[in-house]
Formats: structure tokens, sequence, C-alpha cells
């Protein structure tokens, strides 16, 4: 064999793709290097082509019975036997125990569907049809062998849970918001869960029907600039900083709480931290993490100390949370010795040799003498968990369709507790991004490792379930982040540029298909997030899995014509949004804020390039006005020139007006628009140029909705989306 065949032939077993379509419609090659490099990141032996060769084989060696195999709704439940020829079937039984304790019991020879064998293929048998959705364990018995095969067999729905409205056709609206950037008169300098439940309160009352959030994932207490909430320490935690510590039950009953905070000193340092602009990151982790400890020495005071009621479900969530939980307390409390003796310490990478792994002996002594501190951390887990599900509870109350609208990240960071703690989930020598497209030349990357698709299938996808469970507690919908990313992620070998990686394919029909299952168990509806450059493969494998797509009304144009599609003919399994989190606000997009800034800050060194932007802006705005003023939206009084019409509260209205009447069933606000903001959360592709992740609102809670601009904005959302709804 040569060398290349060799290569592409463990590339494909491996689902290693050697070329893709670029996003200028052209075949790109990937170089035989990168395959080399993220064949051995997944543990083959690159040595030499023999070498290779020999670890494909015994990595893909099949066994008697595959170790999962997922079957949705209807289809037949056939499992195949990789046996040899001379193999008899009368020496075989299998047995089957459902998930909800059901037992199935049958001999092999009844139930040959096909035997293959001959050819080099498996001996295959059925299983009884009508089995209920879950996870149940099939057990394959032979004669004379003292130990079983066994397989996990999931059974799951066709397509994703909708909520009974949208199954109904009802059209819903929300605002989706960036959780830290909400504004009250008695939050600790950053949105917290308390404000959530206020905005749920004020949304429900206007007749939206669900609050969309950034992922709420635990990040870095120990380094709060660490703000990105797209590259969480673990995707399974949440972000303690958003406890609303004035209403955690202890702290009514904290003399010494009470005292520290009601002091004039740290009540000055609130007022600050509250009137800022920006959020101050390392202020608010200050003012927070010097009140909670305490609330945790009340509690162990109170409850633990005597085993009451809150003890025992502390201690139910704490034996539940697992190895999971322990791996993201523990990593919180090393990182917080580790940073208060040296503020450079950012994550494990930099700890001292003895603490970069979490089964190192030193990282088990740190357990075990350090107890109370670890437990800190489980209790602030504990009360996150619990002030998020009193939100969606009071979402429910009110009557609100969907409620909270959670946002998975595409992946966790390498320097937290997942990476720290991962058993063999992840690769850490790989990070995914995305190849070069028009908008970045040079291809992103993401600096976060990806789930590796082999150990996935070898583990039955348990580190995925865990996943989806983690973040479809307390919420009900999902909106997973490059949903594309179930079909292909593009892997880059640790420390190389985006240019040179590869698509990586995972099996996305399991996946997704334990994705319905999932979303049934928790009444939670799915977003996929699916913009960019979409292979067409899986455009209808998303909408036949019930998984709502993503239409930016900015990026919906015409292949033809190049003008704007009606929102009337989206996807009516959809959400439809103005601007997301990564684009400017309507004010900045019209304003071309977003240009001047990047000319500013250097994101775009040619003149001339910018020139062109500038010239494409004027023309999409032109294409925007003659769109909306077409279908009757444009309100009296707002000019047809779009070189001279501003952004004002008429036309930001009336543009939102125009896609609520369009055809999706969940239509996403956005608070900045409401309230004329011109500069951005996040300015993809900069690092230290802007403050990401940290611009507030521009004013409170309790000052928006007392505005009768955004009262009218929202009664006419509701009008108009009822309307669309018929």
């Amino acid at each position: 064999m040569t060398e290349q065949t060799v290569l592409k032939q463990v590339a494909e077993m491996a689902r290693i793709a050697d070329s893709y379509v670029s996003a200028w419609g052209d075949e790109a090659k990937v170089e035989d290097e990168t395959i080399v490099r993220l064949l051995a990141s997944l543990g083959y032996d690159t040595s030499s082509d023999d070498a290779l060769l020999k670890s494909a084989e015994k990595m893909h060696k099949k066994d008697v019975l595959a170790t999962v195999q997922v079957v949705r709704d209807e289809q037949p439940v056939e499992v195949e036997l990789n046996l040899g020829v001379s193999a008899r079937e009368s020496e075989f039984s299998w047995r089957l125990e459902t998930e909800q304790g059901e037992v199935f019991e049958g001999y092999l020879q009844s139930q040959i569907v096909r035997d293959e064998r001959a050819e080099g293929g498996p001996l295959v048998f059925a299983l009884p049809a009508d089995l209920p959705w879950g996870y149940h364990t099939l057990q394959v018995m032979r004669k004379r062998r003292k130990a079983p095969y066994e397989m996990s067999l999931i059974i799951t729905p066709k397509a994703c849970f909708k909520q009974d409205q949208i199954s109904q056709g009802k059209k819903l609206w929300g605002p989706s918001v960036q959780l830290y950037t909400l504004r009250t008169q008695h939050n600790w300098g950053i949105g917290d869960f308390g404000d959530l439940k206020q905005l749920v309160a004020d949304i429900a009352a206007r007749g939206g029907d669900f609050v969309g959030l950034n992922p709420i994932h635990s990040l870095f207490p120990a380094n709060p600039e660490g703000a990105s909430p797209y590259s969480p320490s673990s995707r399974r935690w949440l972000n303690v900083l958003y406890i609303d510590v004035s209403s955690v039950a202890e702290f009514a009953l904290s003399a010494q709480a009470q005292q520290i905070v009601g002091g004039a000193e740290f009540q000055q340092r609130l007022q600050k931290a509250r009137e800022s602009h920006w959020v101050n990151y390392t202020e608010v982790a200050e003012l927070k993490m010097s009140v909670l400890p305490l609330l945790f020495e009340e509690f162990k005071a109170r409850h633990l100390s005597k085993n009451t009621e809150r003890a025992k479900n502390f201690l139910d969530f704490v034996e539940i949370g697992g190895d999971s939980l322990l791996h993201q307390a523990a990593f919180d409390a090393i990182h917080a010795e580790l940073h208060a003796e040296d503020s450079n310490v950012w994550g494990w990478p930099v700890f001292p040799e003895k603490y970069r792994r979490f089964e190192n002996a030193a990282v088990q002594k740190f357990i075990a003498e350090k107890q109370e501190k670890v437990q800190l951390y489980m209790y602030l887990q504990w009360i996150a968990d619990g002030q998020i599900n009193e939100a969606q509870a009071l979402a429910e109350e009110k009557g609100m369709a969907v409620g909270l609208y959670r946002d998975l990240a595409v992946g966790v960071a390498d320097s937290g507790s997942e990476t720290w703690a991962d058993e063999g989930n992840l690769i850490l020598d790989a990070s995914i991004g995305a190849p070069p497209d028009i908008l970045g030349p040079l291809g992103q990357n993401w600096g976060l490792p990806p789930l590796n698709p082999q150990v996935l299938q070898k583990t039955g996808y348990d580190a995925f379930i865990k996943l989806l469970r983690a973040n479809m507690k307390h919420c009900g919908s999902l909106r997973i982040d490059h949903v594309l990313g179930l079909l292909r992620l593009w892997w880059i070998p640790k420390g190389e540029n985006a240019t040179k990686g590869a698509y990586m394919y995972y099996p996305v029909e399991d996946m997704l298909a334990i994705l319905a299952l999932e979303s049934h168990r928790y009444q939670c509806s799915v977003i996929g997030e699916d913009l960019g450059t979409v292979p067409d493969e899986i455009v209808d494998i998303l909408r036949d899995a019930g998984v709502h797509s993503y239409k930016v009304f900015f990026f919906e144009t015409s292949e033809e014509d190049g003008g704007f599609i009606s929102p009337k003919h989206y996807a009516e399994q959809s959400m439809s949004a103005l601007c997301t989190h990564d684009m400017p606000t309507l004010r900045g997009f019209w304003h071309c804020d977003d240009l001047k800034m990047g000319k500013e800050i250097g994101l775009y060194p040619d003149q001339e390039q910018l020139d062109g932007l500038f010239d494409d802006r004027l023309e999409c705005k032109q294409g925007i006005l003659d769109s909306v003023a077409w279908h009757g939206y444009l309100p009296e009084g707002v000019g047809r020139d779009a070189s001279q019409v501003p952004m004002d509260s008429y036309l930001s209205e009336a543009l939102q007006l125009h896609v609520a009447a369009g055809a999706s069933t969940l239509l996403s606000v956005q608070l900045e628009d409401w309230l004329e903001m011109d500069k951005p959360v996040n300015i993809p592709g900069t690092v230290d140029e802007y403050p990401n992740w940290r611009r507030k609102l521009s004013m409170n809670l309790d000052e928006i909705f007392a505005q009768e601009a955004v009262n009218r904005i929202a009664t006419n959302l509701t009008e108009v989306r009822a309307k669309a709804s018929k």
C-alpha cells in the first residue's frame, strides 16, 4: 500500500475528512500533517504506516456485541452479533431489562432476521418492536461462557419535545438577554438570578412567553475576569457569581453578614459597582466572596450540624452531583487558594505540578484536609441551582409557554475543571473552531478541546447524556450553540492556527435521538444555532429531529437577487431574531458603529476593504427599508432613502414587528434595541481590544418597564404575534 492510502484509509475509519467545501464553494484539501496529528491525538500510533494500520485495526475491531445501539420509535430493533461462522445459534439466549424494570427474554434461534457471516458480516436478530423509551440493558448469553455480552439499548422518540402551545401553532416572543447586563437597585453590580425573576415577571405580564439567557455555565470564581460565557470551566455546573446573595436563606440569619453588608464602606462599594456601565468582575467577586462563606458558616451551624431538612436537601444534591460536583468544587477551592497567593494563576495549566490533575495524590490530600473549603463550593452550586429553579417555577406560575431558554456553549475552556478532571472524554491535544470564511479569512480557533466521538460511543454517550441533563433541568427550552457540531466539528491540532484543521464527523443520528429522548424527559424544546457554513446534509436531519432552526433577519437573503427574504417565508420550526450577542445592536448596525469601532481597534487595516464594507452596509440598509415598506410596516414620516434615515424608536419597532409578523414559531428580541443602545456586548475576533461580556443595559429594570415606548412595543409584539398565529 502507498503511504497516501494508509493515511487516508485510517482517516476514513476515524471519520476525519481529508477535504471539505470551502466558504467560496470550491474543494479544499486537508494537509497530511494535520491528519497525522489529529490521529495521534485520538491515540493512533502514527510512527509508521504499519504501526498506524495495526493500531487502527485494534481500535476498530468489532466486539461480539456493540457497546451501545440507539433506535428511534417505529424503527425495527435489530441487533448485530459479530460471530464466526462456526458459532451455533442454539448456544445463545438473550435477556433485555428495560429502564422501567420490565424483563424480556428469548432464544436467538427464534429471532434471527438474517445471517451474513459467510460474507464476513454479522448475524442479526430482532427484539420486540414496541419497547418503551429509555436506557435499557441487553445481555446475550452463550453456553459455557461465564459472562454475558452486554449492550446499552437506547429507545428514543423520533423528534424533540415541543410545548403544547407550540404544537398548536401559537407564535411566541421573548427577550434574549445576557444575564450580567441586567441592572437593578438591589443587585451587587452584576445581573443575578433575583433580577432574572423580576424580568420574568415583567415579560410575562406583557405577553412574552420566554426569557433567553447567555450560557450560565460555571466560569472561574477565582479568576473572575475570565468572563466569556462561551469558555466555561464546566458546562455541567453554574456560574456562582449569578447568586442573588441577599435572598439566600442564610443571609437573613447571619448577623455577621448583615453587619458587613450594612457597613458604610461596603454600601459605597455596592453603589459604585451598580452604577458602573461595565461589569467590574473583580469587584463583584470580591464583594460576593466576602459574604457567601459567612452564609455557609451559618448553614453549617444551623443545618448541617443538626441534620435538618434543609441539610438533607443539600446532601442529596451533593450525592446526585457525584464525581462531577466534586471535580468542580475541588477545582474552585484549589484555584482560590493558589490565586490568593499569586494573582497570575489563571487556570490549571499554571498550577504547581502536583495540582495539575484531579487524580494526583496532592489533590486528594487537599480534598481530605480542606473538606470545608471544597464543601463551600458545593454549597454555592446548590444555592445557584435552587435560584435558577425558582426563576423557571415563577415563569410557569405566570403562564409562560416556555419560561427560561438556556444556551449550551459548544465546548469548555482548556484550563477549567472539566479538562482538569477529564477521564478521556475530551481530546486535549486539539481544539475546535471554524475554517476560513468570507468574514474570517484566517478561520477561528476557539481554544476549546472537543469531545472524543470514539469514547462517546464506547461509553454509551454517557458524557453527552449528563451534559444534556445538567442543562435541561430548570428551563423550558435549550439553545445548542453551533448545533452543526453534532454532525461535524473543525478540529485544529494543539498550537496550530485555524487554517490547519480538518472536519471530524460525529454520530449525529445517535446524538440527535438521545437529544430527543432527554428533551421529552425534561419537557424542554430545542433550538439549534445553525449559522455559518451549513452543510446541506444537516438541514433535513435537524428539521426531522424537531430542532428549531435559527433565522437572523440580516442573514436571510435570497440567492437569486440578494434581497431580504420575507419573514413570512421563514421555516415555521425556527426562532427568528434581528440581532444576536455576536452582532452590533440595531442602532449600532444602522449607524455603522461596528465598522467605525473596527477601524479604531485595528480590525480593518485595509482602507479599501473598509470602504467596501461601508458601501455594502448602505446597500443592505436600503434593501431593508424597501422590504419593510413593501410589507407595510414602515411608519408614516420615516423616509425611504437609507443614507438619510436614522435609526430611532419608530424604525426599530417597525423592524421588530416586521419579523414578528413572520412564520417563525419563536421570536427573540433584545432589550438593547428597546433602549436604543449602540454599544455591542461582544465583538467576535477581539480579546483585549474591547471589553467583551461586560457592557450593561443603560437603565434599571424598574425604569425600563416604566417607559411608555417599551410598554407600547411589548403590547404591539404580543398583538402581531397573535395575528401571525392565526
